[in-house]
């Protein structure tokens, strides 16, 4: 764990230095496409509002200046496969960013969707020496948590406290300068695949740029596409993606969840590809205009042309019904969503006062998803597109940005992370806990 904090409170230092330049790039590494958002931040930071510890602390007022998307290369499943190629892709999307926004960028804040997530809830307690709750017993009560022994080619990307109880007052956002006896915390802790972060690390690096801050796609896609209400009483996000498909569930403003899965908009290309062997190119177009889930009997008769430039003249002339497309779509869409069921039922989603589900990212628009998954998902499924904000281009504000919108509600108003505090650096006793958010029904 020591790298890791340091290496996360040096970049929670680069944040700030970057704050204090007034410019941050922000960048949605996917496996489809890879997007530069250019952030600038009007004045100084505000002081922290009063809206607690963990969450949304201190708005930053902030407009985006320069955007540029370009297809990712050297990425699967979300994860770095190919650093060259990734690295030249990552480049031309910064450049093309800096150049609309004519001003150079050096700390870039990035996400990371796939890398293999996976969420542990904690808790400690502590009694208060002074009767008053002070910050050093914040730092004390998350240090007391045990600690699940989660492997050692894993790292934590996210440590969150979510919940603090004084006594028996359960639900407080901040017990800072309240008077009680003993202080309990819950925490969300979620740890990635090694690997996939230090891959990033070296790639940024590779591009002359100072990583400044990273987060989960599904955890920022969430913040984004999610209303306050939904995140408030309990809500998943279904952010799909071209390789790989995020999961975030909220409650009380928290991420209390976080998964994937390891298939996306691109399975669903190929299948179609094999399927009519036909080009991955002439695959995603068909499916872009054609494609859908849900078969009506008019799709019978509605005929795609296939096109293509074999040469072979009844190959390229072939056509197919509307309906033999869906047909090929549908059990693929069908296999995500009940991956992603496998995934809710998990984390307990069905012990949340709300249940509503957000489906975004690109892959959330093939026409009549959100009926495919109320049926296999439940029956509160609405699409989402990200939140507005100030000088996004009309280009970029559709879901497929979801995670690119969230990451600049992230650069701009941090969580209060595991690293912000003083934690005393000892090893903590490694007990191994039951992968679901089991303090659900403890606490709310």
């Amino acid at each position: 764990m020591g790298d890791l904090y340091d290496s996360q409170r040096a970049m929670r230092q680069m944040r700030k230095a970057a704050m204090q330049r007034g410019v941050v790039a922000i960048l949605d590494i996917g496996t489809s496409k890879i997007a530069c958002l250019v952030l600038r931040f009007d004045g100084p930071e505000q002081f922290r509002s009063s809206d607690g510890v963990g969450s949304l602390a201190g708005q930053s007022q902030f407009r985006v200046i320069g955007a540029a998307t370009t297809r990712s290369r050297g990425v699967r499943f979300g994860e770095i496969e190919a650093m060259q190629e990734t690295e030249r892709a990552i480049r031309t999307a910064v450049q093309a960013a800096q150049k609309m926004a004519n001003v150079r960028v050096d700390h870039v804040i990035a996400c990371l969707s796939g890398a293999r997530p996976r969420s542990y809830g904690l808790d400690g307690t502590l009694n208060v020496a002074g009767g008053m709750v002070t910050e050093q017993d914040i730092s004390q009560v998350m240090a007391s948590c045990d600690v699940p022994d989660y492997g050692v080619d894993r790292e934590v990307l996210h440590a969150q406290p979510v919940n603090f109880a004084l006594d028996h007052r359960s639900g407080l956002a901040d017990p800072r300068g309240q008077i009680g006896n003993e202080l309990k915390t819950d925490m969300h802790m979620l740890t990635v695949d090694a690997t996939a972060i230090q891959n990033i690390f070296y790639c940024i690096k590779r591009c002359d740029l100072e990583l400044a801050g990273i987060a989960s796609s599904a955890y920022v896609s969430g913040m984004s596409s999610l209303v306050e209400d939904e995140q408030e009483l309990g809500a998943a996000c279904i952010d799909l993606g071209g390789g790989s498909t995020g999961i975030s569930v909220f409650m009380k403003k928290h991420m209390i969840f976080a998964d994937s899965v390891r298939m996306g908009g691109d399975h669903v290309t190929s299948d179609i590809s094999m399927g009519l062997q036909i080009p991955t190119a002439t695959a995603e177009r068909i499916k872009t205009f054609y494609g859908g889930v849900m078969a009506t009997g008019m799709d019978d008769r509605e005929m795609i042309e296939i096109g293509g430039d074999t040469g072979d003249w009844e190959h390229d002339r072939r056509t197919v019904s509307r309906a033999e497309l869906i047909g090929i779509m549908r059990p693929r869409v069908e296999e995500i969503l009940e991956e992603v069921r496998e995934r809710l039922d998990a984390a307990g989603f069905e012990h949340l006062p709300g249940q509503q589900i957000v489906l975004t990212g690109g892959g959330s628009q093939i026409p009549g998803l959100d009926g495919l998954a109320s049926k296999i998902l439940g029956q509160q499924v609405r699409l989402g597109r990200p939140l507005r904000v100030q000088g996004l281009p009309q280009a970029a504000i559709g879901p497929a940005f979801s995670s690119a919108v969230g990451l600049t509600l992230f650069a701009a108003n941090p969580q209060d992370e595991w690293w912000d505090f003083e934690i005393p650096a000892e090893n903590y006793p490694a007990r191994s806990l039951k992968r679901a958010v089991k303090w659900f029904k403890d606490n709310w």
